[in-house]
């Protein structure tokens, strides 16, 4: 039985990602990711102007009329949600944690999917597989994905990229559209994400908060590394030791964008300080752009 007050929050979520989901995404989602191809909905009477190629010459027949077969994109697709849940998600200097926002952006993604009738779900990795939940419909269980989303506490506190790709690859034999919820802070994990965007959609939502770009002038300082524990002093007065801080981050995340830009993998850059509205708004044009 969870608690009253994890109750109240998980019903706060559904209600404020669903409103947005309506009033922001409506239709966004649905024309940006293709279903697996067409399907037969039905036979109609012929309009003039119908292709001929469609007419149904048995109904036809049958009717003394001409009649066609008419058919519909087939939209159901499946979203994997996989979400580090390592211990740097443990950290937010600005509107929250990275991992709140995770959570938060699995909700709307997962809203999204079911409705447009796709199935949704979820996996939580660290240095392991940590849970996972198999894909099915229905707001019952989007309610399931969103809860594990903000309350499963993981025992692990390192990242494996690989195992959970890996992971992911095991339990998925069809294509899947996969949204990777991480901030990225692992290697050797390349080569296989390679392999798993030649199987899926493979969307990198990367999470980054300011001070992670950008140290301030406030004296000397202790950080501890949230996956290993280790601690050490730094003095951020120095001017040169902000500038190298903030260099080395730059470098970094550039290099991951080249490096998603290499595997023709998109990414959604989300930051703790600015609304995720924008750069989901962002993606879902971009992609409807690319489609025309």
């Amino acid at each position: 039985m969870l608690p009253k007050d994890v109750i109240n929050r998980i019903r706060r979520i559904h209600i404020t990602t669903s409103r947005l989901v309506t009033d922001v995404f409506a239709g966004q989602y649905h024309s940006v990711f293709k279903g697996r191809g067409i399907e037969f909905d039905e036979v109609r009477e012929y309009i003039p102007g119908d292709e001929i190629r469609f007419i149904d010459w048995n109904v036809t027949a049958r009717m003394g009329s001409p009649y066609v077969k008419k058919y519909v994109e087939e939209r159901e697709l499946t979203v994997m949600l996989v979400v580090d849940m390592s211990r740097s998600g443990h950290f937010g200097s600005a509107r929250q944690l990275k991992s709140g926002l995770a959570a938060e952006l699995c909700s709307v993604l997962a809203f999204s999917a079911i409705q447009n009738n796709d199935k949704v779900g979820f996996i939580a990795f660290t240095d392991k597989i940590e849970k996972f939940v198999p894909p099915r419909k229905g707001l019952r269980h989007v309610l399931r994905v969103v809860r594990e989303a903000l309350y499963f506490k993981p025992k692990g506190r390192l990242t494996d990229i690989t195992a959970a790709i890996e992971f992911l690859n095991s339990v998925m034999k069809r294509r899947a559209v996969v949204f990777i919820v991480s901030d990225f802070y692992a290697s050797g994990f390349e080569k296989l994400l390679s392999v798993a965007n030649k199987r899926h959609d493979v969307i990198a939502v990367t999470i980054t908060d300011p001070r992670e770009l950008e140290l301030p002038d406030v004296g000397i300082i202790r950080l501890e590394d949230a996956e290993t524990g280790e601690r050490f002093l730094i003095d951020t007065s120095r001017e040169k030791v902000r500038e190298s801080y903030n260099r080395d981050s730059i470098k970094r995340f550039e290099e991951r964008r080249r490096l998603f830009g290499s595997m023709n993998i998109d990414n959604i850059d989300i930051r703790t300080d600015i609304p995720y509205t924008e750069s989901l708004m962002r993606f879902f044009k971009m992609r409807e752009r690319r489609r025309r």
